[in-house]
C-alpha cells in the first residue's frame, strides 16, 4: 500500500498543478462590474457589437458623466445614452479605477464565435506606470493600439499582442450577452 501511495501522489500532485494551466490567466483579477438592458435603450452602436452574426465589430464603453454612457463601436459609430434611475443604483465598475471603460464584441476566429470583454487601456503601460491613462483605439480590422507604446493587440484573438515589443496582452474581463437587444454583462 505504502509503494502504491508513492506512486499515486506524485501524479495526482502533476495533474492538480497542471489543471490550473493558463485559465487562471486568461482573466484579470481587476474588478470589474457592468449589467446593461439594451431591450430598455436599444442602443444600435452596443447593439451591433453585442451579436454573434456580426464577429469583429468591438464597442467601448465608459462613463464620461453621471448621467450618460458613451458608446463607440470599431465602425465609428458613436451614441451616449442617458442613464436611468436602476442603473444610477448600480455600482458600475468601467474598467481599471473606473476610468478607462471596456470593449466588448465577438472575435471572428471561433465558431460558434467567442464573446470577449476587454479594459479600454494597454496594459502594458498600465503595468509601468499604474496610472489608467493609456486608452486604446480601435480600428475596424478589430485591432487596439496604443498611442504611447505603439502596440498592437488583436481583440479577434484573445487580445495578444500582434505588433511592437511583445507584453502583455489585453486585460480581459468575464462576459455574457441574450442577444443585441437583451442584457450584457461584463463582472469579475
Amino acid at each position: 500500500m505504502s509503494r502504491v501511495r508513492r506512486l499515486l501522489l506524485p501524479g495526482l500532485l502533476a495533474l492538480v498543478i497542471s489543471s490550473c494551466g493558463d485559465s487562471e490567466l486568461e482573466y484579470s483579477n481587476h474588478r470589474a462590474y457592468f449589467v446593461y438592458d439594451n431591450s430598455i435603450h436599444l442602443d444600435a452602436t452596443l447593439s451591433s457589437a453585442m451579436n454573434p452574426m456580426a464577429p469583429g465589430l468591438f464597442c467601448r464603453i465608459s462613463r464620461s458623466t453621471d448621467a450618460y454612457f458613451d458608446f463607440e463601436n470599431n465602425q465609428g459609430m458613436k451614441s451616449r445614452v442617458a442613464i436611468n434611475a436602476v442603473e444610477k443604483q448600480r455600482t458600475n465598475v468601467l474598467g481599471v479605477y473606473n476610468a478607462s471603460g471596456v470593449i466588448v464584441g465577438y472575435g471572428t476566429l471561433d465558431n460558434p464565435p467567442t464573446f470577449y470583454a476587454y479594459d479600454a487601456q494597454c496594459p502594458n503601460c498600465y503595468e509601468e506606470s499604474n496610472m489608467p491613462r493609456y486608452q486604446l483605439t480601435m480600428s475596424s480590422d478589430g485591432k487596439a493600439s496604443c498611442k504611447n507604446c505603439h502596440r498592437q493587440y488583436d481583440m479577434n484573438n484573445g487580445g495578444i499582442v500582434v505588433s511592437g515589443e511583445g507584453g502583455y496582452k489585453l486585460i480581459r474581463y468575464h462576459a455574457s450577452t441574450t442577444g443585441p437587444m437583451g442584457v450584457l454583462s461584463v463582472n469579475n
